[in-house]
């Protein structure tokens, strides 16, 4: 069975990009979902990790979107192959069942997270840089002015936590943060 694993790693993202480059390999079932990939604690990975079979291919649209560590990823693949699962990279072009594609995923997926790694340390540095200059002010603070409002149809139960902050274009930590300061106050 051909399956695909599609993942964005926010609500405000749209996972049609990696959909429509799947479109070419006749995928009979999809697990699509809309969450980081800090680690592999996600429901439609578990969901998928669960359903693959000896023989099925699974297609995901590049590495990225499948781990963000090198260990995760490696785990991950090294899962499906003793399940007798081929994993195929769309964007890297790479499949798990040969040598090659074995070792170039360790390869990738080591320069992924090493890239990652030193985003985040830049990150930090140009921050403590900011900070000590007195020029860092943080993120900017969300504010819904009619939140009140919102807030009442989740609790009559009208609109549920997800489709609440699709609505207010925000991501859930940022809305049960809202919550949780509206229930302080």
């Amino acid at each position: 069975m051909r399956l695909a694993y599609i993942r964005v790693s926010t609500i405000d993202q749209n996972e049609q990009r990696q959909v429509e480059a799947m479109q070419k390999y006749n995928i009979e079932k999809w697990f699509i979902e809309k969450v980081s990939a800090k680690d592999t604690n996600r429901p439609k990975l578990q969901e998928l990790l669960d359903f693959a079979r000896e023989g099925d291919t699974i297609h995901i649209h590049d590495f990225s979107r499948l781990a963000r560590s090198t260990k995760d990823l490696l785990d991950i693949v090294e899962l499906l192959t003793s399940k007798g699962v081929i994993l195929v990279s769309n964007k890297e072009n790479i499949d798990t069942s040969t040598p090659t594609g074995k070792l170039m995923l360790t390869m990738i997926g080591a320069i992924n997270e090493f890239e990652r790694t030193n985003l985040l340390e830049r990150q930090r540095e140009g921050i403590a840089i900011a900070k000590r200059e007195k020029k860092y002010k943080g993120r900017k603070a969300v504010t819904i002015p009619d939140f009140e409002e919102h807030y009442k149809r989740y609790l009559k139960r009208e609109i549920n936590k997800s489709e609440l902050a699709k609505e207010l274009k925000i991501s859930r930590p940022t809305l049960d943060k809202l919550i949780n300061e509206y229930q302080s106050q």
